[in-house]
């Protein structure tokens, strides 16, 4: 993990106040009873659990740097009898979006005993009056077997909206915990509300569930939607595979979301082991040259005669200057098309220096990974951090999200999540399982020296 310059204030979660509600669930505070435990606010999880480098803080004086754990507490804040909460996504569409909807409301209704739940439509969009969108009123009946479907029940937008009104809007229909469902973009609206919110002296807690089919979070180990994007992934492969070695010189190209992270690119080559190529932000490539992508790409085919290749979206972006540095309503960057780029310089570049007929196939599953239903990994994944969001939410937690780190649900300030965008480092041992997986060289530039 690179050197992180965070503090115990980085990490403290802020309290609507005292909790002062009984829990309604039956579990125990003493450990050794056989009976599930309530989660003290005091305990943690280590965010560096290196040997060396706790002890090394601890003989330097430092305080050692935790999350504050998620999970059911013995006092809640809320009243359930008089609480009123509210569900809204925005972003793109990710596999499991319908998952955390649903358990969501499942939790709240069955569990607290909250019977006020409200989904606003279209994201952002869905408290602006302008809009028109009447929220949904979500009940066991109506969600009972979204899960099954791919999507949001709610639908959803991009783009900031009116902080303002958003807020109005929950004041007025008297929203006590709001859980946001989206991504980076989302969370830093969600950051806004919560600051407006604070700023009025409103009891209104903000939950986030971190939406983000590229992983790119930071201090959240993974998204939901991961597993099932490269799982879809991976089967594109399978089929890249076999048209690649049904013909001479066959190459498979397959392109797979990811903006500026490759998790998904790695994790579904790893999945298939049938890649021998790929390539993601993280690790910048030549694409000409003695050891560029194209030539290393040529010394494959001589030798094996088929290549499979996969690809990140936000790979090779500087080749694309046309679009490059643009940024959508969500803020996140206008890509050019790799994948239809590297299609059209692999063929010219075959046809112009080599007597190599190569038979390229490509394939883009991207819209088939973000609508699928979530798998049975996503779907319990999905389940639990919908359920500790619950949790936090009811305990008067705000301004944060709900996490896994070092395989513990946490607790992250939204702040601290969005303060920069999670990246798969090329010194990471995914990466090394790659590299050792394809065999490609470590690095596919002109200028490296081993």
């Amino acid at each position: 993990m690179e050197n992180l310059e965070i503090s115990l204030k980085d990490l403290k979660i802020d309290n609507l106040g005292p909790a002062k509600v009984n829990c309604p669930f039956q579990l125990s505070n003493i450990y050794g009873d056989n009976i599930v435990n309530y989660v003290r606010d005091s305990e943690s999880v280590l965010l560096e659990n290196d040997r060396d480098k706790v002890v090394k803080r601890i003989k330097a004086g430092k305080p050692l740097l935790a999350f504050e754990k998620a999970g059911p507490r013995g006092k809640i804040y809320f009243d359930p009898s008089k609480t009123k909460a509210g569900i809204v996504t925005c972003g793109g569409l990710c596999p499991g979006i319908n998952n955390v909807i649903r358990s969501i409301v499942m939790e709240l209704h069955y569990r607290y005993g909250v019977k006020s739940i409200f989904g606003f439509r279209y994201g952002y969009r869905g408290f602006i009056s302008k809009y028109s969108y009447k929220p949904m009123e979500l009940t066991p009946e109506i969600i009972r077997d979204i899960h099954e479907k791919g999507g949001s029940i709610l639908a959803s937008s991009r783009g900031p909206q009116d902080v303002g009104e958003i807020i109005d809007c929950l004041d007025r229909m008297n929203i006590s915990v709001l859980f946001i469902i989206g991504g980076d973009g989302t969370l830093r609206g969600a950051q806004e509300i919560y600051e407006e919110i604070t700023e009025r002296k409103l009891k209104i807690s903000i939950i986030g569930v971190p939406k983000t089919i590229d992983n790119d979070i930071s201090f959240v180990e993974k998204t939901f939607g991961l597993e099932t994007a490269f799982s879809i992934a991976a089967e594109a492969i399978r089929s890249a595979h076999t048209e690649a070695k049904g013909a001479p010189y066959g190459i498979g190209l397959v392109k797979v979301m990811g903006r500026l992270s490759g998790f998904i690119a790695a994790n579904a080559a790893l999945a298939m082991n049938e890649v021998n190529f790929v390539l993601i932000p993280e690790v910048p490539f030549d694409l000409r040259g003695e050891n560029g992508f194209l030539k290393t790409l040529e010394r494959r085919l001589e030798h094996k005669k088929h290549a499979v290749i996969i690809v990140a979206e936000g790979a090779g972006q500087q080749y694309l200057m046309k679009d490059f540095g643009r940024k959508d309503d969500s803020g996140n960057p206008v890509l050019g098309d790799i994948g239809i780029f590297l299609r059209t310089e692999i063929k010219k570049y075959f046809k112009e220096n080599t007597g190599m007929y190569v038979n390229l196939k490509y394939i883009d599953p991207s819209y088939m990974v973000r609508s699928v239903p979530a798998n049975a990994y996503d779907s319990i994944y999905c389940m639990q951090l919908a359920q500790n969001a619950v949790h936090a939410g009811m305990a008067g937690k705000t301004g944060m999200i709900v996490g896994r780190w070092n395989s513990e649900f946490t607790h992250v300030p939204i702040k601290l999540a969005v303060s920069r965008r999670k990246r798969l480092s090329p010194e990471d041992p995914l990466w090394l399982s790659v590299l050792e997986a394809t065999g490609q060289p470590i690095k596919m530039v002109n200028d490296y020296k081993k």
